[in-house]
């Protein structure tokens, strides 16, 4: 087989000169994403590139998923439960990719990581300002959690926003009051700075909606919509730590965590517990 045979030929209305117009890398920024990339170890240890690349993607995508969340939340607000679960849906797809990413650095073995987990210093994944931002609009709020960003004004005051504003689950109630639906006041009227807490007096409506399902069936797809992504977020939980497990064992956190224990812990937290507990309920 010639050279040429093996070659495709460049169409010739493939634009080639980009001198004067908008190409995909300056689309993309590329220059300066790709320049983003800046080992600390000394010498440069070879697998810090993946270590890095890991996290600044993991970023990306919290940044989408951030904005999804929002948007759905601001849906929610005008009673566009269809668009809200659009943009849950797709919170759903990253978040299948943000748990498979973890394989990716698990390939990092220990005698690796040790090599430069040193020059890391206290950075953390614990100073994440983005995974913390999902977490409070999904509900799990923290106002401790303000003081590790106080050097980061920026990321303080999103997340001191974030604090004081309904979740997407509490906007979720509020579109089902306004739709009708018998929401009891707990559920309205609760102080949003705080961590959501399993509520009893939601769990006859929600029982209602699965048993009647066939009625109501916008508000039921938006329970399933909702314990998918809860129960992503707990998978993408578990693999985490379960990749630090196998990457330090039970050794403490660069950012001054007890590492495996602190991430064991995280798996107990729950956004929407109700429509997980009323599954015992079903067919009682």
């Amino acid at each position: 087989m010639s050279v040429e045979a093996n070659t495709r030929a460049i169409e010739k209305t493939v634009v080639t000169d980009f001198s004067d117009r908008m190409s995909y890398g300056s689309y993309l920024d590329l220059d300066t994403l790709l320049s983003a990339q800046k080992p600390v170890s000394i010498p440069e240890h070879h697998d810090e590139l993946l270590f890095i690349i890991q996290h600044q993607t993991t970023e990306l995508w919290l940044k989408l998923v951030l904005h999804e969340t929002l948007a759905a939340r601001a849906a929610l607000d005008a009673d566009d439960i269809g668009t809200a679960l659009k943009c849950v849906a797709r919170v759903k797809h990253i978040q299948k990719t943000l748990t498979e990413q973890w394989s990716v650095l698990a390939t990092l073995t220990p005698t690796e990581y040790s090599q430069f987990r040193d020059f890391l210093g206290n950075s953390s994944g614990f100073q994440s300002y983005q995974y913390r931002a999902v977490e409070f609009v999904l509900g799990n709020k923290n106002a401790g959690m303000l003081k590790v960003f106080e050097s980061d004004p920026a990321a303080h005051e999103l997340l001191s926003t974030l604090l004081h504003e309904p979740s997407l689950y509490d906007a979720f109630w509020q579109s089902l009051a306004r739709q009708g639906y018998d929401v009891p006041a707990s559920a309205l009227d609760r102080d949003v700075t705080t961590a959501y807490t399993f509520n009893e007096d939601l769990m006859p409506l929600i029982k209602f909606v699965y048993e009647n399902h066939t009625e109501h069936w916008a508000v039921y797809e938006a329970f399933e919509e909702l314990v998918d992504l809860e129960e992503n977020f707990q998978l993408w939980r578990f693999r985490h730590m379960r990749t630090v497990l196998r990457t330090i064992g039970m050794k403490s956190g660069t950012g001054g965590s007890s590492g495996v224990g602190f991430l064991q812990k995280a798996l107990e937290l729950t956004f929407f517990p109700e429509l997980l507990a009323v599954r015992t309920e079903i067919g009682r």
